[in-house]
């Protein structure tokens, strides 16, 4: 599944309306054609809310299609009729000649008649506003939608709600609730915003014949991850390997008070599959680590001359979870960005070091994989956390971009990117709200990695797993814990190979 914004799908449009010579009037009636199969039924009347641009021509078109099906159809034109794009008239034209029922709402006076056919309808259509709306709604237009949102009948959306911008999911002003969107081709950037799904509602991407190398083209490099990808992406065992190839990981992590986060590191890489794990970590509470981990093996941040055999002789290393924020862990960072020539993954105590550091990643000399959280990416760019929140994917790529390093920037649909190829992660959930995760995380990435997947490729198959065991065990259970993660997570990835 790809996401694009507004300006790629008008690229897209053009393409194939100049270059393919598809009529953009058969793309519309496509449209419609998948918006009247989503209709339930058993519904009999239907209100269609159309404005005058081409998303009110697919409600046109739409209003046909369900007329076809015996439907009771009523259709309001929302604004001036003289307004109205070329295909939007077209649509139009063809339902005015069949003699349907179109009422016109062009001033204030006509909202009490507008009332009515909401109050007889059982489904209302939105087709007001598309995707390319970028100022905010009001007058004759925001009365509409507020009335629409207040008649608590069920809506649904053509391509996107009208007034939620599709690019970034700010509303504009006032913008329609749907219980469903019916989108097309492509999963639109803007719904990829937090709280937005209490706009979209449930959504469906339809396709309308825009052929796959089309999309190829402009938006391949924005893609969903799936199971589809994860299925393809995981390398099956050869029958003669040893634990020599599936990598040498090294893990920085764990101080006085914070083993924790150092024993779910640890482990989860082990139970991702690593052929030789080695944790590094504080002396005071090595001895109670190396009891609790007996696949992996463990050394002391002091043994200098061990440590910089073993980051020499990685597969990758794995800097941050639980180290405090301190001159140790920023020696280590140092030590390990000038000279580990295996990739590295920055984590928690990592990140919040690197934060008056930053120049220190370009001295590096290896591929850096950094996973901070919504505090922590702030903590970094020096923006707050709102701003991040309204902004994720172009922040998180413009980190990417500037510094030359991959970011996971964690959270509900996490974002994978590397500046120009972007992913975002579908599976989670809330139960997995608990302390460790991240944890758990960072030693998933660093493991695939060290069994020579991409690093890019690495946090992306890391990510979903570790969503896919949440959803899976929260099937059952309450809340998840990290632990119960590490325990799942070689269940989860024999799925996907068989």
């Amino acid at each position: 599944m790809r996401f694009a914004n507004a300006e790629t799908m008008k690229k897209i449009d053009e393409f194939c309306i100049q270059e393919l010579k598809i009529p953009s009037i058969v793309l519309m009636e496509n449209a419609a054609f998948k918006v009247a199969k989503n209709v339930d039924d058993n519904v009999k009347n239907i209100l269609i809310v159309c404005g005058t641009g081409n998303n009110g021509g697919d409600g046109f078109a739409a209003a046909r299609q369900l007329y076809k099906k015996d439907k009771n159809v009523t259709v309001a034109l929302i604004g001036d009729a003289e307004k109205m794009s070329s295909d939007c008239k077209v649509n139009y034209e063809i339902i005015n000649n069949m003699k349907l029922n179109i009422i016109n709402i062009s001033r204030r006076e006509d909202i009490s008649y507008f009332k009515d056919m909401l109050n007889k309808s059982e489904i209302i259509i939105d087709a007001i506003f598309g995707t390319g709306i970028n100022r905010n709604i009001e007058g004759i237009f925001s009365e509409i939608i507020s009335e629409i949102n207040n008649s608590k009948k069920y809506i649904l959306s053509i391509d996107v709600p009208s007034g939620l911008n599709s690019d970034n999911g700010l509303i504009m002003g006032n913008a329609i609730r749907a219980n469903k969107t019916v989108s097309f081709e492509v999963y639109k950037t803007g719904f990829l915003k937090y709280e937005t799904d209490a706009y979209t509602g449930d959504i469906l991407v339809e396709n309308i014949g825009i052929p796959e190398f089309v999309l190829d083209k402009f938006c391949d490099d924005n893609f969903i991850l799936d199971e589809n990808i994860i299925k393809k992406g995981i390398v099956r065992r050869n029958k003669y390997s040893h634990k020599g190839d599936y990598g040498k990981v090294i893990i920085f992590a764990g101080s006085v008070g914070y083993s924790g986060a150092a024993y779910i590191s640890t482990e989860a890489s082990v139970k991702t599959g690593s052929g030789l794990v080695t944790l590094c970590t504080n002396r005071e509470i090595q001895n109670v680590l190396s009891e609790k981990l007996v696949e992996a093996m463990t050394v002391a941040y002091d043994e200098e001359e061990k440590i910089n055999t073993l980051i020499e002789s990685s597969s990758v290393v794995a800097v941050g979870p639980g180290m405090g924020n301190n001159e140790v862990t920023l020696d280590i960072l140092k030590k390990v960005i000038c000279t580990s020539k295996s990739p590295i993954v920055i984590d928690a105590d990592g990140i919040n070091v690197l934060k008056d550091n930053i120049s220190l990643l370009s001295n590096k000399v290896a591929p850096v994989v950094i996973t901070p959280h919504l505090g922590e990416m702030a903590r970094l760019t020096n923006m707050s956390i709102e701003e991040i929140k309204g902004n994720r994917i172009e922040i998180a790529k413009d980190f990417a971009r500037q510094f030359d390093v991959i970011v996971l920037l964690k959270g509900y649909n996490t974002v994978i990117t590397d500046g120009k190829f972007t992913a975002v992660n579908s599976t989670g959930n809330s139960a997995m709200a608990s302390g460790g995760m991240g944890d758990c995380l960072t030693g998933m990435i660093a493991s695939f990695i060290g069994q020579n997947y991409h690093p890019f490729k690495a946090a992306c198959m890391a990510a979903y797993i570790h969503g896919y065991c949440g959803e899976t065990l929260s099937k059952k259970m309450f809340s998840v814990t990290a632990s119960d993660i590490i325990k799942e997570i070689p269940y989860s990835i024999k799925t996907f190979i068989n």
